[in-house]
């Protein structure tokens, strides 16, 4: 219902709606009406109201409230159920929680920060408060351990095409899910899951996105490597918006990825990708490999041509461009 008052409140900017219209469109007592415009004012709106004039929105704060997602979402099942925090550890043991609890797919959990993000290798992810964009996703694919590379690049592809979108800045990809702008590095994609020997029990899709993040408070190792939407476009982003792009893109793609239909997100992937045909040096736990990146496999594997002539298949690692 609050989101509900806030639509009509939207919807007749920059006028004042009545009190009276309010309760009769949404079918609840004048004061319903007032005890959300309260818990709005609460949450950080400006709404001002007059006698007999009833009340006019003036400031909407810059937060991913589930009421303020809601009203852009077109998904069908990522978002049905959403999980705010101001703050947590991380998103991802959050969202690892409520998936053991039996949360269902398409659970998002979104923070405006964490205190204890992580990215891939086990790095730390610089997450401050109300600067980018901090959730995770349940997803429950019936699908074998081998396809979750997979729903990697799924997700890579969903983020690089909304920061296009959004922005207009030309994001890459670069293997299998960094998000790359100008050869700095502005989103990142964790995906942790819980499985059995033949089958995934779910997934946690953990995505990082550098939106308003002053490069001036970054920490000092991230200088030269990483950046910004803001610093790039020269403009701060609306964030919410991009949220509910980058949801809204995953859910189509997901679905279609469930449907068998693969291939046509592979191409995608490979038009964005900053990696493909190019020299990478590549390390994993146990080795350090380097060659031209000339492929992506239809599993999501990479395939690199090695200074001696011989192929080798990359399930996983870290890559770095050369």
């Amino acid at each position: 219902m609050k989101a509900k008052v806030l639509s009509l409140l939207r919807e007749q900017y920059p006028e004042y709606i009545s009190g009276e219209e309010i309760s009769q469109r949404l079918g609840v007592s004048r004061t319903a009406v007032w005890k959300h415009i309260h818990k709005l004012r609460e949450s950080g709106y400006q709404i001002e109201s007059h006698t007999r004039i009833g009340y006019r929105l003036v400031h909407v704060p810059d937060r991913l409230y589930e009421h303020e997602l809601i009203g852009l979402l077109k998904t069908k099942l990522i978002g049905r159920k959403i999980v705010y925090r101001e703050t947590v550890c991380s998103t991802n043991e959050l969202a690892k929680e409520l998936a053991q609890e039996g949360a269902a797919e398409g659970t998002v959990v979104i923070a405006e920060e964490q205190t204890g993000g992580k990215g891939r290798m086990g790095r730390s992810w610089y997450s401050p408060s109300g600067q980018g964009l901090w959730f995770s996703v349940i997803l429950r694919p019936q699908i074998s351990t081998a396809g979750v590379s997979k729903i990697t690049l799924v997700s890579a592809v969903a983020v690089a095409k909304s920061i296009r979108e959004v922005t207009g800045l030309q994001a890459g990809i670069k293997w299998p899910n960094d998000i790359l702008i100008d050869n700095r590095k502005v989103s990142g994609i964790l995906t942790e899951m819980n499985a059995e020997i033949d089958r995934v029990n779910y997934l946690i899709l953990g995505i990082g996105v550098n939106v308003n993040t002053r490069p001036e408070l970054m920490p000092p190792e991230l200088a030269g490597t990483a950046t910004s939407l803001a610093e790039q476009k020269g403009a701060r982003i609306s964030r919410i918006e991009l949220l509910a792009s980058i949801l809204n893109d995953l859910d189509a793609a997901y679905r279609e990825f469930i449907k068998g239909n693969f291939a046509p997100i592979l191409s995608l992937w490979k038009e964005m990708s900053v990696t493909l045909n190019r020299w990478v040096r590549i390390s994993s736990i146990n080795d350090t490999d380097e060659g031209i990146a000339f492929d992506v496999d239809d599993e999501g594997a990479l395939l690199l041509m090695k200074k001696d002539g011989s192929m080798k298949r990359i399930l996983s690692g870290d890559v770095s461009l050369r």
